[in-house]
């Protein structure tokens, strides 16, 4: 009886320990570009509350020189919360509201208006939530939008980290 016991223990054991766990599934990401959020999440939104919202982060870290961060870098998507913006990478993996990446520079003017401040490789404009940065590639004068930056800032109070 006692063996009986025994092996009936240890196969419970066994088998408790070769269980499955399956891996947190990552959502669709999805670029509210006008209301300025990614899933749902806007850029002033904590750090525990947007890697509970989008599970499948690659590295989630409270510290650092750009201060908290939450990467997706399977996704080309970076959370930066202190900082309050997202920046969104030319090699995004997901869809937008307004279709942006690779757009010919100066050709977002009937979505977005008028930049509110310009750069040789950057525009800026103003939106009801803050601020969108939209960065350029180099080649020639109308380059094609590489890189995005969404913040709840305003141009005179976003800190980048570089």
């Amino acid at each position: 009886m006692k063996q009986l016991l025994v092996l009936a223990l240890s196969l419970s054991c066994i088998t408790a320990l070769g269980q499955l766990k399956p891996k947190a599934k990552c959502p669709d990401l999805y670029v509210d570009v006008l209301n300025g959020t990614v899933n749902n999440q806007k850029p002033n939104y904590g750090w525990a509350e947007i890697k509970e919202s989008i599970p499948c982060y690659t590295t989630a870290t409270e510290e650092g020189k750009c201060g908290p961060v939450i990467i997706y870098k399977d996704k080309n998507v970076t959370f930066y919360t202190k900082r309050h913006y997202i920046e969104i990478g030319p090699k995004f993996v997901g869809k937008f509201s307004i279709p942006i990446l690779g757009t010919k520079r100066g050709s977002l003017f009937k979505s977005l208006g008028n930049p509110k401040m310009k750069d040789d490789l950057w525009d800026a404009y103003d939106t009801q939530y803050g601020i969108l940065i939209l960065h350029y590639d180099v080649k020639g004068p109308a380059g094609k939008v590489n890189l995005i930056q969404i913040s709840t800032e305003s141009t005179d109070s976003i800190q980048l980290c570089e």
